[in-house]
């Protein structure tokens, strides 16, 4: 009897501690009609084998259930990322789910659901409204990483807010992150495995859990989730950094053209997000025998190709690197004359309404606009920081595009509603602050992007 509950004992034991365990997430990714995405990482107590993982998601409203075929835990190289595809999803429904791990329900301390987009076109005027929320530089401080103040003293980067409750509070249909959403360290950019831990540490902050596993996520990249500060083709771990990019970011695609990279599009309704790769293709800061290129060629062609063929009413460009501004201390398309002047050219040249950019990067907000001889303005709004430190050198913030009374210095993120009925819809921006007041709001109207005349 004894060696019997001695058994038993040990058995429990091992057991217990080959429980697994969520490491980071789970995140919703791309939603759209007819399927939905989740990522998540899983981790055990202890080594184990091929352990097969699922997503279980139950319908809110008929309660059907439905399982995505198993993924299985274990691979080389990936951290214990997995995507899963939830290929059963029908048009605007709410669902619930559940992360399985050999059958058994994973705990997740938030709410996990979402709500699949609804079918709009075709069926009258009344069009549904838009809330996208967006972002950038979010730093998350661990202890024995971060830099030494003047005082010898390690000094992190980040800032807590409840900044990521306010965007929860708002009910977007989608958070749009526009790079440095991950911060890597010196520790980190020289190894596959540094950038895998530097991802599931910011992935699993506490304060973004109910943001990632309720509202779907996309994602653009800068040189802090890409690389060392000011990273450009040159960085020899690029396809490891785009590899874990898509462990953790479950974006609709990756790349065009047939070459890799993070360039993709998403749609909300009538309002279609392109978002680009400012650091893939980046030629060198300091090469002087050639043009600078922040995006290529080939996906500035894509660029123009995809926003003329666009039916939708508002057509947002989403990059980490700012448009629109003449500052030469940051390092946006100011670096890039002659490549910033040709989009714009070819979006006058091809007539193409709508359009609009979205950037982060600066550690400050503004709205910056260009005017076009005999057609619309061209507007970029800028959101920085979520939770990394403040810009508040004025000579960095400088930049003729500004519109003023738009420069907010602070933790902030950006939200945009769009609503009206067809042929009438309006555009509503606004920046946000961390305690989730409107710092400033403006509108523009859907004529108000087209040619004149």
């Amino acid at each position: 009897m004894i060696n019997y509950i001695v058994a038993c004992l040990f058995a429990a034991t091992t057991y217990a501690v080959a429980q697994p365990f969520v490491v980071s997430g789970p995140t919703v990714g791309h939603v759209d009609m007819r399927s939905a995405s989740i990522a998540v990482q899983i981790g055990f107590l202890k080594e184990t084998g091929r352990t097969d993982v699922a997503v279980r998601y139950t319908d809110v409203a008929s309660k059907n259930t439905y399982t995505t075929p198993p993924t299985y835990h274990g691979y080389p190289g990936n951290g214990g990322c997995m995507t899963f595809t939830l290929d059963s999803v029908e048009p605007g429904r709410t669902y619930t789910y559940e992360i399985l791990v050999g059958g058994e329900v994973l705990s997740v301390p938030v709410p996990t659901r979402f709500t699949s987009r609804p079918i709009f076109r075709y069926r009258g005027n009344d069009w549904p409204t838009v809330n996208l929320a967006f972002g950038s530089c979010h730093y998350v401080n661990e202890a024995g990483y971060e830099r030494f103040d003047s005082t010898g003293k390690e000094k992190g980067y980040g800032t807590e807010t409840g900044i990521f409750d306010a965007i929860v509070k708002r009910k977007p249909d989608a958070m749009l992150w526009l790079g440095d959403n991950v911060y890597l360290r010196d520790p980190d950019w020289s190894s596959r495995s540094g950038i895998l831990k530097r991802y599931a540490h910011t992935r699993a902050h506490k304060h973004t859990r109910e943001l990632f596993a309720t509202i779907p996520s996309y994602a653009v990249w800068d040189d802090h989730d890409y690389g060392p500060n000011d990273a450009d083709r040159s960085y020899v771990l690029k396809d490891d950094a785009l590899d874990v990019f898509k462990l953790f970011w479950p974006n609709p695609s990756y790349g065009v053209g047939g070459k890799p990279g993070i360039t993709s599009s998403f749609e909300l309704a009538d309002v279609q997000v392109f978002l680009l790769d400012d650091r893939y293709y980046r030629s060198s800061n300091d090469r002087h025998d050639q043009p600078k290129s922040i995006l290529g060629d080939h996906q500035v062609d894509w660029l123009i190709d995809a926003l003329s063929s666009s039916r939708a009413t508002f057509k947002i460009v989403a990059v980490g690197s700012q448009l629109l501004s003449d500052n030469k201390r940051r390092e946006g398309f100011e670096r890039s004359p002659e490549e910033r002047q040709k989009i714009i050219d070819l979006i006058t040249r091809n007539n193409i309404p709508g359009v609009m950019f979205m950037s982060g990067d600066v550690h400050f907000a503004e709205l910056s606009k260009l005017e076009r001889e005999s057609t619309y303005p061209i507007y970029e709004i800028t959101s920085s920081p979520l939770s990394a430190g403040i810009n508040s050198s004025p000579i960095y913030r400088a930049n003729s595009f500004n519109v003023p009374g738009t420069e907010y210095v602070g933790h902030n993120f950006g939200h945009i509603t769009v609503s009206g009925p067809r042929g009438k819809r309006v555009l509503t921006m606004r920046i946000v602050d961390a305690a989730g007041k409107d710092v400033w709001v403006r509108e523009i109207q859907e004529s108000e992007l087209r040619k004149k005349g």
